[in-house]
């Protein structure tokens, strides 16, 4: 029996904190989930999926976070409760709807996860999500560990029915990717019919009333968040130094002052329910301290909304010190760890330790050059998107007039650096590489004279980029778009799409076909395999020189980790040792140092070109760019 679901309550277990908020879900009786993948938030619809059946649930990979966000909110509109979960620029775009639905309000339990990517490890931004939860009066609660993470979703289902509301939780990348032992507590065995009251319509319209009935709602979370056990103090009474934490804040607070071995003179309060924050509980503590510290990852949420609080109150509370970004104590971008937080609280305090030799950082950056090879952000051996970008390459060589390509947000993102030979210029939001090409493509009328191109992948198409090809061929724009089918939303974990026949749980599914819909929009598709790099650079190259409006390429290969799953390598590639003249070639070894396929490997013992063979998945394109033929492919 899969963890996740085993009904034996008072059992540890060890969760993931993305698997701790499904399990959390699944023991708030959740029945409709719902998602667009996006780390650090996958694995929680990718969880739910795998019990769907057994659980009797509902769980869908939506087409965007917004029809996400709407599938969810039907069911609670039905009175079930509805689960939906997104990365913070997926709340970007579900936004529209959210500030519409708190108007409205709920009816079952709608909990919605924004997992947070600070840093930006797998994001193209480090945004800040929790400013939705204010701009829209709506709970949030922020868990610092996996027990936490499950408690608090049960939690946020309950608090979303009591106000008619629904409930933010955000998470981010150390809370929902790292693992804990997380206790079980009871699966529910009923179950609701659903139904929904046509005699009470749920319309954001007209606005006024329903903003005072959500102002009412408010107040009265405000009065819940006053008894939350989710706020915690630790500490003496009267701590010189008091720290205001939240999320993964908590735990790298009680490392720190541990470490210092101050824990008779710091005092941490760890707030859980951040927005409405409870009012008194944070006074009395601001009354406690005169030095206030503020932990917390990425924006100065908290430290702002705790200081107006504190500016309600000053005349009682007295004068303070406040430290935390807005000082400079807390670094203002990036992730929190052990360190920083020691950093701060030392230079306040004027604590002396050390936590390491001061050469220790150097000593490391020494080994780590010399153990570590060197190993640069590139594409996967035998991805697709290589040989696409050496087609782009070549073909925009050939043509000569200097086009521009519009990147997309995706594994072909990498399409920017040396893995993509530096031919995407812009990379923004989803499906904004096509929408700025709708732009460029009416800039011929001022003499523009370069020709544009929007890159875009399979998932990313049916996400965004479909309201943007149809404004181009509404409004007469002039481009080509490359959309790179590579059967799977990769990046994120596989999961499927309109596209490839497959639903979240498994299930056959109807395949939304590319090729079709952009002929729809009025476009002239083509459709070409990109491991067949010859055939591609002539129809790009004819593709820009048509000039007659949109254009589309498709660009269709399977994912080469996917194709590994099921399918033999198509060919068995060589390098002909004889053939190879390596530094003496006069190609400045273009296959190594400028294609730079991982299968690909530089003999330095040899001055030679070799093929790893525990890499290399056989795709057979080095075969085709090498300029001495040096490398072989045959036909497996």
């Amino acid at each position: 029996m899969k963890s996740i679901i085993q009904n034996i309550p008072g059992k540890t277990v060890l969760l993931m904190g993305n698997e701790a908020i499904a399990r959390g879900a699944l023991e708030a009786g959740v029945k409709v989930c719902a998602a667009y993948p996006g780390n650090p938030s996958s694995e929680i619809i990718g969880t739910l999926a795998q019990v769907a059946d057994e659980m009797g649930l509902h769980v869908e990979w939506s087409v965007n976070e917004k029809v996400a966000l709407e599938v969810a909110a039907a069911a609670s509109f039905a009175g079930l409760r509805g689960l939906c979960a997104m990365k913070q620029n997926g709340l970007n775009v579900a936004s529209d709807f959210l500030l519409n639905l708190n108007l409205t309000g709920c009816r079952g339990g709608l909990v919605l996860v924004v997992a947070d990517d600070p840093a930006g490890v797998s994001s193209s931004n480090e945004e800040d999500s929790r400013i939705f939860a204010k701009l829209g009066d709506l709970p949030l609660l922020e868990p610092a560990h996996f027990q936490e993470a499950k408690e608090m979703t049960t939690f946020a289902f309950e608090i979303s029915e009591q106000l008619g509301l629904p409930v933010l939780i955000r998470s981010v990348t150390r809370v929902s990717h790292a693992r804990g032992n997380v206790c079980l507590d009871e699966l529910p065995q009923s179950s609701h019919r659903p139904g929904f009251e046509t005699n009470r319509p749920l319309t954001a319209f007209p606005a006024l009333p329903h903003h005072k009935i959500l102002h009412e709602k408010f107040n009265r979370a405000k009065q819940i968040v006053e008894a939350s056990p989710f706020n915690i103090y630790r500490g003496p009474e009267k701590p010189e130094l008091m720290v205001f934490t939240c999320g993964s804040g908590w735990m790298y607070s009680l490392e720190a002052v541990i470490s210092l071995n101050a824990q008779d003179r710091v005092g941490i309060l760890k707030l859980g329910t951040t927005w409405p924050l409870p009012e008194n509980l944070v006074t009395q503590h601001l009354r406690q301290a005169d030095r206030i510290l503020f932990l917390e990852e990425v924006d100065p949420f908290l430290e702002n909304n705790v200081k107006e609080i504190y500016a309600q109150n000053c005349l009682t509370l007295g004068l303070k010190a406040f430290f935390g970004k807005t000082s400079g104590h807390v670094p203002d971008i990036g992730e929190l760890h052990p360190e920083n937080v020691l950093r701060a609280i030392q230079s306040i305090m004027n604590i002396s330790y050390e936590p390491r030799p001061s050469d220790y950082a150097a000593r490391a950056r020494e080994a780590a050059a010399e153990l570590i090879p060197d190993r640069a952000l590139g594409f996967c051996a035998g991805c697709p998107h290589r040989s696409t970008y050496w087609a782009i390459k070549v073909a925009l060589a050939l043509d000569g007039r200097d086009g521009i390509v519009l990147g997309d947000i995706g594994c072909y993102s990498l399409g920017i650096g040396p893995s993509g030979f530096g031919q995407m210029k812009t990379l923004h939001a989803m499906g904004s590489g096509t929408g700025l090409a709708c732009g460029f493509g009416q800039l011929n009328h001022f003499g523009l004279n370069q020709p544009v191109i929007a890159v875009c992948g399979d998932s990313t198409f049916y996400h965004a980029a479909m309201p943007a090809l149809a404004n181009a061929h509404y409004n007469g724009a002039n481009f080509l778009l490359l959309l790179l089918d590579n059967s799977a939303t990769a990046m994120t974990g596989f999961q499927p799409h309109p596209g490839t026949g497959e639903t979240a749980t498994g299930k056959e599914a109807p395949v939304i076909d590319l090729k079709a819909i952009c002929e729809v929009f009025g476009a002239r598709v083509e459709v070409v395999d990109p491991f067949d790099v010859e055939a591609t650079v002539k129809t790009l190259l004819n593709l820009l020189q048509d000039e007659k409006g949109v254009r589309v390429l498709i660009l269709k290969r399977e994912c080469a980790l996917l194709s590994a799953k099921h399918q033999r390598r198509l060919f068995r590639v060589e390098v002909d040792q004889k053939r190879c003249l390596g530094e003496t070639c006069g190609c400045n070894r273009l296959c190594t140092r400028l294609f730079k396929c991982p299968g690909l490997m530089w003999d330095k013992s040899a001055g030679k070109a070799r093929i790893d063979e525990a890499i290399c998945t056989g795709c057979g394109v080095c075969a085709e760019i090498c300029p001495a033929s040096a490398i072989r492919k045959e036909k497996i």
